[in-house]
């Protein structure tokens, strides 16, 4: 007797902790199936990837014994916990884009195991059709705060509507979550062909890439840190998050081989291809033309005035530019609105920037250029952004979903104001063609706080002056909040 089709294989692991990773791992898989991208100063086909005159081919099946088994492929994302915002039906909140096979009304979509089965026969007439399943697997390691769960929920849902499978694992929930999620993804990583990571400086990604066989590696942003990881890496320093001090506890200390395992996994070699997919414009002229490194002293003595130190992936890497193709072909264009918007950042809440001294920036950008709204942070607190509102008069807005999702179903202002962050590199390109202007403001060295780390004034320098399609804005006078 045949023994029933299960869920195809995963050929294509993701890892992902943040709504943003998942974005960005939404853009890599629409970019290996839709247009050119721009590769190394070539251009990547649907067929293959063209670095230094060698053809790297995509899509061919691995043998069958590197294919994960029938039933790898996870579980439904579970309802949310106590404290988490319960997300609406996604059609409620994201009005599905038209197509040209769209001629009816959304329905209901089917869990993660819908695999095309019955697809025609419970199909309403009229009603627009999934894409086929993919095969790729997207592994959430839900993290702890209850703004990220929400979002990684929509986003989760958004997934499943590309036809891609999600597999939700509560990676923290207790003490022995970690060891339960290790020992359920080991088969699976060591019979995937390919693993996408979102936050390679990530402990419980640096462990599963120890475990991992996959011969293909892909690096998507997780918000400016793939500049510093790119930079370390080629350094061959120890991978840490830039806004931290250095530190050798003893939890460092005992982790220390299992992140230079993955920093070496990290590193291509004739068995094994990393690839860094990234909105980062520097990145990405960098490794075209392939300038050297610059050292640690250089890249920290940044000024306002100096230009970014560029970045250069080591050798072999392959990066690949993030136009936001899939978010700009899924929704919008947005209505305008005439006033201005104020992005959020959580540079207070990682210790980075002084409470008071952030307050009065934010208060001055809103009196100066008539900011309306402040689009938060998921990892700003309620209590900071009570004081947002009761000292500016903004109206706070907590977004469900990444802001260039958002920013592209609008309505949005027709000028966004942003602190020093990731969406300075990302919205003009999510925005690209709606008139929407970018501009950011610098951040003063007296804001800093007294325990942010040696590297953060040089680093949020880095991050403004490499944004190629924003208006910089003097550093705001203040006054005590």
């Amino acid at each position: 007797m045949t023994a029933p089709a299960g869920p195809p294989a995963a050929r294509t692991l993701a890892f992902v902790e943040s709504p943003v990773q998942l974005l960005n791992v939404l853009e890599w898989a629409y970019a290996q199936t839709h247009g050119a991208v721009q590769t190394h100063g070539t251009v990547q086909t649907h067929g293959a990837v063209q670095t230094h005159g060698a053809a790297l081919p995509h899509g061919t099946a691995p043998p069958p014994g590197d294919m994960p088994p029938p039933g790898d492929a996870g579980e439904d994302v579970p309802a949310p916990r106590d404290g988490e915002p319960a997300p609406r039906p996604l059609r409620d909140g994201i009005p599905r884009q038209p197509r040209d096979h769209d001629h009816g009304h959304d329905h209901d979509h089917g869990h993660d195991h819908d695999h095309g089965h019955d697809r025609d026969r419970d199909h309403e007439p009229g009603a627009p059709l999934r894409p086929p399943d993919t095969d790729l697997v997207i592994v959430v390691l839900a993290p702890h705060d209850p703004m990220t769960r929400g979002q990684l929920r929509r986003m989760a849902e958004l997934a499943r509507d590309q036809g891609h499978q999600v597999r939700w694992e509560d990676a923290r929930g207790g003490p022995g979550a970690p060891v339960h999620t290790i020992r359920g993804l080991a088969g699976p990583l060591r019979r995937a062909h390919r693993v996408v990571i979102g936050d390679p400086f990530s402990r419980y990604v640096q462990l599963l890439l120890t475990i991992t066989r996959a011969p293909e590696l892909v690096v998507v942003d997780d918000g400016t840190a793939t500049m510093e990881f790119i930079a370390q890496l080629a350094r061959g320093e120890r991978l840490v998050r830039w806004h931290r001090r250095g530190s050798h506890g003893a939890r460092d200390l005992a982790f220390a081989p299992v992140s230079a395992s993955a920093r070496r996994r990290l590193t291509p070699n004739n068995r094994r291809s990393v690839a860094v997919f990234t909105s980062f414009a520097s990145v990405v002229s960098a490794a075209s033309a392939a300038v050297p490194t610059v050292p640690m002293a250089a890249s920290t003595a940044s000024t306002a005035s100096a230009a970014p130190a560029a970045v250069a992936p080591p050798p072999g890497v392959v990066v690949s530019a993030n136009t936001f193709a899939w978010t700009r072909a899924t929704f919008g264009p947005p209505r305008l609105t005439r006033g201005t918007d104020l992005v959020g950042t959580s540079l207070v809440e990682t210790g980075v920037v002084d409470p008071d001294r952030y307050l009065a920036a934010v208060a001055a950008l809103a009196r100066t250029h008539g900011a309306t709204r402040y689009f938060a942070h998921r990892r700003e607190s309620a209590d900071k952004l009570r004081r947002v509102r009761d000292l500016t008069g903004l109206e706070v807005v907590r977004p469900e979903l990444p802001l260039e999702i958002v920013a592209r179903r609008g309505p949005i202002g027709r000028t966004v104001l942003s602190f020093p962050s990731t969406v300075v590199h990302t919205l003009p390109l999510a925005l690209a063609g709606t008139g929407v202007g970018v501009a950011v403001c610098d951040i003063d060295p007296i804001w800093l706080s007294e325990g942010a780390s040696p590297r953060a004034r040089g680093f949020l320098s880095e991050v403004t002056e490499s944004a190629p399609d924003v208006r910089r804005l003097p550093v705001m006078p203040m006054t005590a909040p």
